[in-house]
Parts: C-alpha cells; structure tokens; sequence
C-alpha cells in the first residue's frame, strides 16, 4: 500500500517552521561576541544558509574584504573556487542550494608576518553543529583548506587529501584553499586539472540535482 502524500499545506507549514527556527538562531550568531576581544575589525559573522540547501561549502574564514561586504567569498579566492566549481556567481549564492559555512565566521585579523590569523577556536565548537542541524538536506560537503579538513577529518595532509578524494565520497570533498598561494601547486600538479576537478563538477551537479 503506498503512503498517502503529505498535504502541500504540511509541507508549507513545515517550511515556515524550519525557516522560523533557522531565523532564530541567525539571530544569535548574529549576536555572538565570544570572539569579540580579538578581533581587529569586531564580529561580523558573515555565512549563507537555507534548510533546502543541498551543497554545503566549509571555508576558513572571512577575508577583510568579505568582511567589508558580509558576502562570503566575495573576493579573489572565490573566483578561484568558482572557476573550479564551474559554477556562476547566481548559483553559488543561491542559498536555497548552496550553503556556505566557514569554520570561523568572523574575520580573524592578519599574523605578524602576512597572511590571514586561522579561524577563532571558538567559533566552530560553539556554532557549528547547531547550524548544521538545521541543513537537514546537505548531500555533499566540500571541505576547502587544512582547517575545515582537519576539523572534519582529523589531521592530515591537505593536498594528499584533495589527490586521494574518492576516498571520502559521497559525503565530502577535500579541496585546496584557493588562494593565489595555491596557483603554484596547481601548476605542478596537472592531475589537478585532469582528474580532480572533472569530478568535483561531478559530484557537485548531482548533489544539486532534484
């Protein structure tokens, strides 16, 4: 005996009770100061995200210029990363799939000698989880740079991860952090190119597929 539907008024009513719930707690991490004493710019917890979302994208953390505007990869790593997504800026910040959260949400200031601080050891403990909790419809998860690996993962090698990812499929997918640092290593590696990001564009297209 087949199931009887679900009346689209549930369904309705049940969006708009997801949506209130996820509301509610963007509204605290929206609000959050944890970080707030070392932070050279102050919290602004930049992060897109909608219970329907299907693709979930885990970065590092907010750049000054994605501070600036509080659209996340709103800079020139993102157009690395959507070039390698072969993916348009309409898509990749369509939240109803596409969701986008760093492991820290604010930017976290510049090290002594250059280069972005890591994200806030905070932040993910005290936010993650509960955020993903309201993505119930995530299929894929693309795990991008050594802090998203390594908090997911457990520590290991970056690019060693990226080479071997058929290893964590279908729930993850370890990529590089695209910044211009990357460019060198992608020069050198041309199974990158070849074998890497065909398949990615794979996995995502069928993680985004009705």
């Amino acid at each position: 005996m087949l199931p009887t539907p679900e009346p689209a008024g549930a369904q309705i009513l049940a969006h708009t009770e997801t949506d209130h719930q996820l509301h509610s707690l963007l509204q605290q991490v929206r609000a959050c100061s944890a970080c707030a004493h070392a932070l050279p710019l102050g919290p602004r917890p930049v992060l897109h995200i909608s219970p329907r979302a299907r693709l979930l994208i885990a970065g590092q953390a907010p750049g000054t210029k994605v501070h600036e505007t509080g659209i996340p990869f709103n800079d020139a790593s993102g157009d690395r990363l959507r070039a390698w997504l072969g993916m348009d800026r309409s898509l990749f910040y369509d939240t109803e799939k596409v969701a986008i959260v760093p492991m820290g949400l604010c930017y976290p200031g510049v090290l002594p000698k250059g280069g972005d601080r890591p994200p806030r050891p905070e932040c993910a403990p005290l936010w993650r989880k509960r955020i993903l909790e309201h993505l119930p419809n995530i299929r894929l998860t693309l795990l991008v740079g050594s802090y998203a690996q390594n908090y997911v993962l457990g520590k290991g090698g970056v690019f060693d991860r990226v080479m071997r990812f058929e290893e964590f499929l279908p729930t993850y997918f370890p990529l590089p952090h695209p910044s211009w640092r990357t460019g060198a290593w992608e020069r050198r590696t041309p199974a990158f190119g070849a074998t890497v990001l065909p398949a990615l564009r794979r996995e995502v297209a069928r993680a985004l597929q009705d």
